[in-house]
C-alpha cells in the first residue's frame, strides 16, 4: 500500500486527496482518528473486488485491532463497527436480517409510494417558497427541502413519529461524525439508542402497518428472528441511510446541476432525463465519501496491495466513481449524457447493495424535476468554496445549501 495518508476527521471536500491516492494506486494505506491503521480502496475494479470478495467479511469479530482491546469506547467510528445488524453480517445472519425488511423496498413498493412523494415534495417546495419569501429570497435548501423529503418518509415507513425526528437526525449527524470527541460520541449513542427505543416502544404499544411494528413482531413470534439488539441496530441503520443518504444526495445534485448550467439546460430541452442527473450525481459527488468497514478474513492482495488479514477496510465510493480507469479521462467532468454513469459503485453492490436505492433514486428525481420546474432560475447564494462541509469523511456534502429561488414558473406564484 502507498505510504500512510491521515483521513482528516473535519472531513472537506475529498476528490483532490481521492486523485492524488488514486494516481498512486488502486488501494491506499491511511490513518483514521486515533491513529487506528486502515486501507482504503479507491479504484473502481478493486473496490468491486472487495466488496464481493468471499474473503472480506462485514462482522467486526475480524477486525483485529478491535477484538485486542486497542478500540477505546468513545472511538467516533466505533459505531460503524458494532452495532447489530445487516451492514455489520455475514453468511446466513445477513440473509436473516435482510430478509426482514427487503419486503418494504421491493421495487413494487417503492412505486406506491411514488404519488405520496409528489405530494410531500410539492408542500416542501410551498415551505421552501415562504421560508424564501421571509429572508429576503435566500433558503437554505438543505434545511427546508432536501432533509425533509427523504426524512418524513423513511420515518413513515419505520413508523417513527413527529415527535421523534427533529431529534433523531441531529443524532444521526452525530453518529456518523468523524470530528467528534469521545464523550460526545458515546452520549450521542446512548440517546441514540433510547430514542430509537421510545419508538420501538410506542409502535408496540401501537402497531401499525409500519416496518417497526412488522420487526417486532416477527421478534415476538420468535425470538432466534431478531434480537433486541438486532431490532434498534436495524431501526439505527435504517433511520441513518434511509434519510442520510438521500439528503446528500439531493443537496450534491442541486449543486452540480446549479455550476453546470448546460447541463441544466439539457435536461429542459430533453436530452436527458432526471434520472440520468442522479446517477451522474452518484457516480460524480457520492453522497457517501469513505464507507466503514470490512475486513479481510487473510492477507489479501488486491490490484497488487496486499491488505493484512483484520485490517479496517473502508469503502471509497468517492474515488471510484471519478476512476478514470472506469469512467474515462474526463471522470471528473459532470455530463449526464456519460454513458458509463450506471456503472458506478456509490450505492453498494452483491450482498450489501443498498436496500433503499430505489427508495433514494425516486425521492431525488421527483426533488430534482418539481424544484427546478417551479423555481427554474434557482442559484445559489454563496460561492461553492464558501460552504461549510460536514464534520465527516464519512458522508459527502456540504452543511447548509443557502439558494436564491428566483421568480416562480407562470402559475406557481
Amino acid at each position: 500500500m502507498t505510504a500512510s495518508h491521515r483521513l482528516d476527521p473535519a472531513g472537506g471536500c475529498p476528490h483532490a486527496a481521492n486523485a492524488a491516492l488514486l494516481a498512486k494506486g488502486a488501494v491506499a494505506e491511511v490513518l483514521l482518528p486515533g491513529d487506528v491503521p486502515a486501507a482504503v480502496v479507491l479504484g473502481h475494479e478493486a473496490l468491486k473486488e472487495v466488496i464481493g470478495h468471499p474473503d472480506v467479511a462485514k462482522n467486526a469479530r475480524h477486525f483485529t485491532a478491535l477484538q485486542e482491546g486497542r478500540i477505546p469506547d468513545g472511538w467516533p467510528l466505533k459505531t460503524f463497527a458494532t452495532v447489530q445488524g445487516m451492514v455489520t453480517a455475514d453468511g446466513d445472519d445477513h440473509r436473516r436480517l435482510r430478509s426482514l425488511v427487503s419486503k418494504a423496498f421491493t421495487v413494487r413498493r417503492v412505486e406506491a409510494l411514488r404519488p405520496g412523494v409528489e405530494r410531500l415534495t410539492a408542500e416542501l417546495l410551498d415551505g421552501l417558497a415562504a421560508a424564501a419569501a421571509e429572508n429576503g429570497g435566500v433558503v437554505d435548501l438543505r434545511e427546508h427541502f432536501a432533509l425533509p423529503l427523504p426524512m418524513s418518509v423513511i420515518s413513515e415507513l419505520l413508523g417513527v413519529k413527529k415527535e421523534f425526528r427533529d431529534r433523531l437526525h441531529v443524532l444521526s449527524t452525530l453518529v456518523v461524525s468523524t470530528d467528534i470527541g469521545p464523550e460526545e460520541a458515546m452520549a450521542a449513542n446512548r440517546e441514540m439508542v433510547a430514542v430509537l427505543g421510545a419508538v420501538a416502544a410506542s409502535c408496540k404499544e401501537h402497531p401499525g402497518e409500519d416496518l417497526t411494528s412488522a420487526l417486532i413482531a416477527a421478534r415476538e413470534e420468535d425470538g432466534d428472528r431478531l434480537s433486541e439488539a438486532e431490532l434498534i441496530g436495524t431501526m439505527l441503520v435504517m433511520i441513518i441511510a434511509g434519510h442520510e443518504t438521500t439528503l446528500n444526495l439531493i443537496t450534491n445534485a442541486v449543486r452540480a446541476l446549479c455550476a453546470h448550467r448546460g447541463q441544466l439546460d439539457l435536461l429542459r430541452a430533453g436530452g436527458a432525463d432526471w434520472a440520468d442527473a442522479v446517477e451522474e450525481t452518484l457516480r460524480w459527488d457520492s453522497p457517501v465519501s469513505y464507507f466503514p468497514f470490512r475486513y479481510p478474513t487473510r492477507d489479501l492482495t488486491v490490484d497488487g496491495t496486499v491488505i493484512p488479514q483484520g485490517t479496517p477496510v473502508l469503502a471509497g465510493f468517492s474515488a471510484a466513481g471519478r476512476d478514470p480507469a472506469a469512467h474515462g479521462p474526463d471522470a471528473d467532468r459532470f455530463d449526464l449524457t456519460r454513458r458509463s454513469a450506471t456503472r458506478h459503485l456509490s450505492l453498494g453492490h452483491g450482498a450489501h447493495y443498498c436496500l433503499g436505492a430505489p427508495l433514494a433514486r425516486m425521492e431525488t428525481a421527483i426533488a430534482l424535476k418539481q424544484l427546478f420546474a417551479r423555481f427554474p432560475e434557482l442559484t445559489l447564494a454563496a460561492p461553492e468554496a464558501e460552504l461549510p462541509r460536514q464534520r465527516s469523511f464519512v458522508g459527502n456534502s456540504v452543511q447548509r445549501l443557502p439558494v436564491r429561488l428566483g421568480q416562480p414558473a407562470a402559475g406557481r406564484a
